[in-house]
């Protein structure tokens, strides 16, 4: 059995996956799947990692064990976060957690040393808290003894590709949500670095997505079963990346007028363009420029997507209330509509959320229910609009009108949600595949290994393969309410 493998970590859990691309059609099968919990320590949040890299063993493992052949293995993962490497190749500490608390403070002490100015024109890329080079300056401030010993900085799915393979790249798609990473030059930004007292030296070679790194290392293909001489590719490391190549999209934005919501614990919503965006303006909405499959640059904005939904279900168990999501998605359904607006944004750390979001209503003169099925249909109807300004936005940055939005990933199977954003948008929803970011990745891969011929193809397959579900508005469903709401939303916006 010939099939690419493909280690695919989120935010709540990871997997490896086991695909087959056979006369055009790909087919998924989840090999393994198991937690991704962070770790609370006196010194601040830390991701597992070693419990990550023995979980990828085990998958692969399975893999090994079932005679899989192993045309690759590539690795996708969340971006900004990553590890430093000493002289002898090991960790010199544990990764940090995008949310630790450390971060809280560091875009206005990094702004203030750069401008945003400065550091927008450089790499476009949105300033939020958890950017890496935000990271970075506060290790630097802190004087750091982890960063004075680092040899390399390895990002997430870079650190396990080089567990894998033994070999140290940044692959362009992870290295891209850094904010030291120019999109127009596809280059290092080191300047921004140097100025403020950070080592450029310690940052690996560029290599696009697809590239092959080399082989499992002898010790990895002992430990999994797999041959030694398996690749190991530099896939989409970024999983929004992996994600936004699979969605099913027939034409490219400029002629097609779609954007894409990749909907998870984020949701990444954008548009693919050639060039990046650094206007004033797109500085002003604080729209991001990352970089996607085949050099394209992903024009998004990352919304806190259902987090807010899975934090109040985590809280809920706690208290003895156990819900599934399609047992929130019915109560939210029967939920009175349109009880309170919130910022979805506003929810980026650990805690009780319910407590936490009517909390923040009461503050901001709303008032919401803790009850489940109020509580959710608050949530959803929330991003919902959410989405419909940042929509709106896209249209603004690109003069170009926006008529379907692509929702892929997870939350795709929120039907509920799918239809709240299609009559928010009064724009055609297409939903799926909800298996986004593995088909990605695994594409990529076979993109890297010739048996797939580049970004077209990949959609071309990816349409072949999965299930789409169309969602189109319903009759009066804007004056019903929802542009009521939006309206309520934003001066809700404003006054934040």
């Amino acid at each position: 059995m010939k099939r690419y493998l493909a280690v695919d970590l989120g935010a709540e859990s990871g997997r490896v996956m086991a695909a087959s691309l056979h006369e055009s059609i790909l087919e998924l099968e989840q090999l393994h799947r198991f937690a991704n919990t962070p770790v609370r320590l006196p010194t601040g949040l830390y991701w597992d990692t070693l419990r990550l890299w023995h979980e990828i063993q085990e998958g692969l493992h399975v893999a090994g064990r079932r005679g899989i052949e192993a045309l690759g293995v590539g690795v996708d993962t969340w971006g900004v976060d990553f590890g430093l490497l000493g002289p002898d190749g090991a960790l010199v500490d544990n990764p940090r957690h995008y949310r630790d608390s450390r971060n809280n403070g560091m875009i206005e002490r990094t702004s203030a040393a750069l401008t945003k100015e400065r550091i927008y024109s450089e790499t476009g890329l949105q300033f939020m808290q958890f950017n890496t080079l935000c990271q970075l300056h506060a290790l630097q401030l802190a004087a750091s003894p982890a960063l004075a010993a680092a040899r390399s900085l390895v990002f997430m799915p870079d650190l396990f590709a080089y567990f894998l393979s033994g070999v140290i790249r940044a692959e362009q798609t992870i290295a891209s949500t850094s904010q030291f990473y120019n999109p127009a030059t596809g280059k290092w930004a080191t300047g921004l670095l140097s100025e403020l007292g950070i080592p450029g030296d310690i940052l690996p070679e560029i290599v696009p997505a697809g590239t092959r790194l080399g082989t499992l290392r002898a010790e990895v293909a002992e430990a999994t079963g797999l041959s030694g001489s398996t690749p190991v590719f530099a896939t989409a490391g970024h999983d929004t990346a992996s994600a936004v190549a699979a969605v099913p999209a027939e034409r490219p934005f400029t002629e097609g007028g779609w954007c894409y919501i990749s909907s998870g614990t984020w949701s990444l919503m954008g548009v693919e363009l050639d060039a990046p965006i650094t206007t004033a303006r797109a500085l002003e909405l604080n729209f991001t420029n990352e970089v996607g499959v085949e050099g394209k640059v992903r024009l998004l904005k990352n919304i806190m997507g259902l987090w807010p939904l899975q934090e109040c279900r985590r809280a809920w168990e706690a208290e003895g209330y156990t819900h599934s999501y399609a047992e929130l998605a019915a109560l939210a359904a029967a939920a009175q509509p349109f009880q309170a607006v919130i910022d979805p944004d506003a929810f980026l750390e650990p805690g009780h959320m319910p407590e936490r979001i009517a909390r923040w209503a009461r503050e901001h003169g709303e008032a919401v229910s803790t009850e489940p099925g109020a509580m959710a249909r608050v949530i959803l109807e929330s991003l919902a609009l959410r989405y419909r300004q940042v929509l709106e936005s896209l249209e603004e940055l690109t003069a170009r009108p926006i008529a379907t939005v692509h929702i892929v990933g997870g939350g795709s199977q929120n039907t509920l949600l799918n239809q709240m954003v299609a009559d928010c948008t009064q724009r055609t929803v297409v939903a799926g595949p909800t298996e986004a970011t593995a088909a990605g990745n695994v594409l990529v891969q076979a993109m890297g290994a010739g048996e797939v011929s580049g970004l077209a193809e990949i959609r071309a397959v990816v349409r072949r393969s999965f299930p789409l579900e169309t969602v189109t508005p319903r009759p009066g469903a804007a004056e019903a309410g929802w542009n009521a709401a939006y309206e309520r939303f934003r001066r809700l916006q404003r006054a934040v």
